[in-house]
């Protein structure tokens, strides 16, 4: 039973940068792994990053790979997608998901999600 909720989306121009949240609720949250994915219209969902349990280990779509980071503080329940050197080509609404596996890049394996949050790169 986790409740996921995504801040932090907007309107940014190309080569900004943009700072995603994600709150869960629960006493477990160390027990999940996180990850965020993506869609943009008329598109499949994708996966973009993924983090461990203890946030030991991430994982990242090469498409996002030096680009975007992924970290939790586990204290506060909360897990970042730090987004730098945006392009419009990065606009989409994006997700939050929890997963009971440590660590996951497959939205099958993901328990929970968030409403998501619109993410606009301009040129």
């Amino acid at each position: 039973q986790v409740q996921l909720v995504e801040s932090g989306g907007g309107l940014v121009q190309a080569g900004g940068s943009l700072r995603l949240s994600c709150t869960a609720s629960g006493r477990t949250f160390s027990n999940y792994g996180m990850g965020w994915f993506r869609q943009a219209p008329g598109e499949e969902r994708e996966f973009v990053v993924a983090i461990s349990w203890s946030g030991g280990t991430t994982s990242s779509a090469d498409s996002v790979k030096g680009r975007f980071t992924i970290s939790r503080d586990n204290a506060k329940n909360v897990v970042y997608l730090q987004m730098n050197s945006l392009k419009p080509e990065d606009t989409a609404v994006y997700y939050c998901a929890a997963t009971r596996s440590v660590l996951s890049v497959r939205a099958p394996e993901y328990n929970y999600w968030g409403q998501g949050t619109q993410v606009t790169v301009s040129k």
